[in-house]
């Protein structure tokens, strides 16, 4: 008769089918490989999206705060789906739903470069058009009928029907990438909540946080690439081989320049795809990371690696607080019964509307306020500040895993780390540039400092015999370094050469205040020596704060997974993931987009004679703005990071700081506590006789 205890024991040691125990993906590294690869492939999407914030915005004529919803269009795509992907994707076959997700990501990713298909060439808003084999011609001003420098390529709001324009190519495209930016989120779910809690669970514990760091690590190449691609299309003219460039007037760094948007996005999509097929091939359940020696122990620990979960609630007598027994509200009412998960998602959504307003509108911002081109912001971005936040995030990691920290100490570590980096954030205030000097908007046709918004002071004495309209937007730098917003609006009369060497002369306005040279050039002047000279110190600062805060992120990070159930963990994070999205994913693009709309002095006209894209902002309080919010936003959430420490050292005793690495059982019932095998020790064993080092994060 065989022994019933032995019986039980056995039916709880569960042995993979040959099938997949041979299988040569059934590695946990090959795993976190796939899943570092198809990081790569959303991060690299996720950032080129970000790259191409100010492309967008110019190509379909949006303000800042439209183009924010459409950029939080992939956080409402997410969190429709996220939760439910997170609860039942669980109990399924988890790498083959992450395989579906990055298909879905695909498709929507390739969506959103399908308006430039369709759309027609772009034309862009401007006062000149030069005849054929002709060096000079007259300016509008002149007011004479054979002029060869004519009005606008656009049509006039007045030459078309109200139905004429609604119909017309390009007006409401950007819904289109409103949709694939939607799709891109909902393909995206699965991969953080089930792909982390998939490596976390075969993992050992000591070994869990220095994956993760490498995941991250990893993926973060995805955005080093997504900027890097994002300054080669920003290069490239939005129409390149289908017009003469020699016959474009604008540059990069022109208010009105497209570069190549939708490239990168094809190129995204095709990542996508290719790192989707190996998730087809991994099986439900790995063999759990293990020593040999350690093989009898860690069968008993495989508590949430389990094939059929029913089966093991049957053979356990022990209650459980888990998603197949208790259902999907009682798992809810677990994870929002436990203090620190609650106090980590506040603190998060605050944190995290400062990392997403300053990462959507970070290009935006130095652009405008250091005057670089679209295409040399992304290099840097990409180049400088990616590889800090990489190392830090690896270090993290490393930290984690050499030193052994409990979560107090990770807490601590994370807290510290954010300090500074705040730090590092707060001494960009004194690292602005004055406002560009332009004619009637930040200064005054006499040369004085005035700020003046919808163009109200544009018109003067020295160009009221122009009938020049408002809305034009055709800069010319002046050799008094004065930028006048056209042609016109200078009181200009003829002009020689094409194109960008364009020479504009006697310009009644300039002369004014210039004596003897009365010449402009086409093109905004750049920006004073100074503003030169403090850009890298903003560069260096960046750099630093982000490496600060990368370096703090991962030991944060596992206060989520220690202090939850392990059988709740992917819950966990996925409504980490939901409520991140809904609260700050979404909001934080439109609201900082709408502020930063407030700072614009001359707004750009679209094809049916509306408001169009910005074209130049006040430098100064959009400066204060940005900043400001974020570091607002920073300072909040490391108050309420205090108050978790604060919790963390008072639930764990000064001997239990030594060992405890879980902070969730607080979670548990008392009979579930009366089962443990140490009612005193906070920490997640089964066996005593495992090492003091296995009870380590």
């Amino acid at each position: 008769m065989e022994n019933p205890l032995k019986e039980n024991v056995d039916s709880r040691i569960e042995v993979p089918p040959a099938k997949e125990k041979h299988s040569r993906f059934n590695n946990l590294k090959l795993f976190l490989a796939a899943l570092s690869c198809l990081y790569f492939a959303k991060a690299l999407s996720g950032s080129y999206m970000k790259s191409s914030i100010t492309q967008i915005e110019r190509r379909f004529d949006i303000p800042s705060s439209l183009i924010g919803i459409v950029d939080g269009s992939f956080e409402i795509g997410n969190l429709i789906v996220i939760v439910f992907v997170s609860y039942f994707g669980a109990k399924f076959n988890r790498p083959r739903i992450i395989a579906v997700g990055s298909l879905v990501m695909a498709l929507g990713t390739i969506l959103i470069a399908s308006p430039h298909f369709f759309m027609g060439r772009y034309n862009y808003e401007t006062a000149l058009t030069f005849s054929n084999n002709l060096t000079t011609s007259t300016s509008q001003c002149s007011n004479m009928s054979n002029s060869t420098l004519i009005p606008a390529t656009r049509e006039t709001p007045s030459d078309k029907l109200p139905s004429d324009c609604e119909g017309e190519a390009g007006s409401s495209m950007w819904i289109y990438i409103l949709l694939g930016n939607l799709l891109r989120g909902i393909g995206e779910s699965p991969t953080g909540p089930l792909g982390i809690s998939y490596l976390d669970d075969h993992a050992k514990e000591e070994n869990a946080s220095f994956y993760i760091g490498i995941l991250y690590t990893v993926a973060l190449v995805g955005p080093l690439f997504g900027y890097l691609l994002g300054s080669y299309c920003a290069k490239l003219f939005v129409d390149i081989g289908f017009v003469d460039l020699e016959r474009v007037t604008i540059t990069l760094k022109d208010a009105r320049w497209v570069g190549a948007w939708w490239l990168g996005f094809l190129i995204a999509g095709a990542f996508s795809i290719l790192f989707a097929i190996p998730f087809w091939f991994f099986p439900k359940s790995l063999t759990k990371e293990t020593k040999k020696e350690e093989l009898g122990k860690t069968a008993e620990k495989m508590k949430f690696i389990k094939q059929d979960q029913s089966e093991l609630a049957g053979s356990n007598p022990k209650p459980k607080i888990s998603a197949v027994n208790k259902g999907f509200f009682s798992s809810l009412k677990a994870l929002f019964s436990n203090r620190f998960y609650v106090l980590y998602l506040v603190t998060m959504v605050v944190n995290i509307n400062s990392l997403i307003g300053m990462l959507t509108f970070k290009p935006k911002f130095i652009e405008q306020q250091y005057g670089q081109s679209a295409s040399k912001t992304n290099f840097l971005i990409g180049l400088i500040n990616i590889p800090a936040v990489c190392l830090g995030f690896f270090l993290g990691g490393f930290v984690m895993k050499k030193f052994k920290l409990n979560i107090v100490f990770a807490a601590k570590l994370s807290i510290g780390s954010n300090i500074l980096g705040w730090l590092f954030a707060l001494s960009h205030f004194g690292m602005g540039c004055m406002n560009s000097r332009v004619a009637g908007l930040t200064v005054s046709y006499e040369g004085t400092s005035q700020v003046s918004y919808e163009g109200s002071a544009l018109y003067h004495d020295c160009n009221a015999g122009c009938f020049c309209p408002q809305t034009q937007w055709e800069p010319i730098c002046a050799g008094n370094g004065v930028t006048y917003v056209s042609p016109c609006l200078a009181g200009c009369k003829t002009s020689t050469g094409m194109g960008k060497s364009t020479v504009f002369h006697n310009c009644s306005c300039i002369s004014a205040l210039t004596a003897g040279n009365s010449s402009a050039f086409l093109g905004q002047c750049s920006r004073a020596d100074d503003c030169a000279n403090v850009f890298p110190y903003f560069l260096a600062t960046t750099v630093l704060g982000s490496f600060c805060s990368a370096f703090g992120a991962v030991p944060g990070f596992m206060i989520l997974l220690r202090c939850n159930d392990p059988e709740l963990k992917s819950l966990a994070i996925g409504v980490h993931t939901l409520i991140a999205r809904t609260l700050a994913g979404i909001p934080a693009p439109i609201y900082f987009g709408a502020l930063i709309d407030t700072t614009c002095l001359k707004w750009g006209t679209n094809t049916c004679g509306g408001r169009g894209a910005c074209r130049i902002y006040n430098s100064d309080t959009f400066r204060h703005i940005f900043l400001g919010l974020q570091a607002a936003l920073r300072g909040v959430g490391m108050l309420l990071f205090f108050v978790i420490l604060t919790q963390l050292k008072k639930h764990f005793s000064a001997s239990d700081q030594g060992t405890a690495t879980n902070c969730g059982t607080e979670m548990m019932t008392d009979q579930d506590k009366d089962h443990r095998p140490d009612n005193g020790d906070l920490s997640v064993k089964t066996d005593t006789s495992v090492p003091d080092k296995e009870s380590h994060v």
